[in-house]
């Protein structure tokens, strides 16, 4: 069985980097499809896997899955024996609420801090009271997380919800924010995973520039 996954810019696009990760680090077989973002192009070609005209897609034969999270749950359940979410069932439920979490909030700090993996950028208070909360927030779930679980991942072992985490890793490290040494510990556990290695290489190989998420 082979997956077909459509993502964009591997800079940019933290969206298909989540779903990417878990392809990759659980050993599953997969095509890329890269499609650029914020090309004139760009919607057309998505549409002609997704109805959502949005990334990251998985295509599994001619069934066509978008949304992050949509595709790790589909991956998940094509894959059970795989480990991908907690095996404890408390464990598990909590995992799929911080990655639903994820998901749905931390707008402030996306938002002040677009995905850019090439950035090392001088610290500043991005983004105001909103910003500095999802920050907050993040840094709490951390040390709850790693303290309940012996680290280094949020449950102990590597799963989904990191991967959901993993592109905030990187805002963190690339706008140079602040981290209490708990999350400075997550943070580097994250980022030595080598399937986020992997992803981060061919990312600054791209030569695309994206505007909003280059300035300074």
């Amino acid at each position: 069985m082979k997956y077909t996954i459509v993502i964009g810019n591997k800079n940019y696009s933290s969206w298909s980097m989540r779903p990417w990760l878990v392809l990759d680090h659980f050993g599953l077989e997969y095509d890329e499809v890269m499609v650029p973002l914020d090309m004139p192009e760009t919607r057309t070609t998505i549409l002609s896997f997704s109805p959502s005209g949005r990334v990251p897609v998985l295509v599994d034969g001619g069934f066509a899955v978008w949304d992050s999270l949509s595709i790790i749950e589909y991956l998940a359940e094509k894959h059970p024996d795989l480990g991908i979410w907690p095996s404890d069932p408390h464990d598990r439920a909590r995992a799929r609420s911080l990655a639903a979490e994820m998901h749905g909030g931390f707008t402030g700090l996306r938002v002040a801090c677009p995905m850019n993996l090439k950035a090392v950028k001088k610290f500043k208070a991005r983004g105001g009271s909103a910003a500095a909360r999802d920050v907050a927030r993040f840094e709490g779930l951390i040390s709850d997380r790693v303290a309940r679980s012996g680290g280094p991942f949020l449950f102990g072992e590597w799963s989904a919800v990191d991967a959901m985490y993993a592109p905030m890793t990187a805002r963190l490290t690339g706008y140079s924010w602040p981290m209490e040494p708990a999350t400075q510990r997550y943070v580097e556990a994250v980022q030595s995973e080598a399937s986020y290695k992997k992803w981060r290489a061919a990312a600054l190989e791209e030569r695309w520039v994206h505007p909003r998420s280059d300035r300074a």
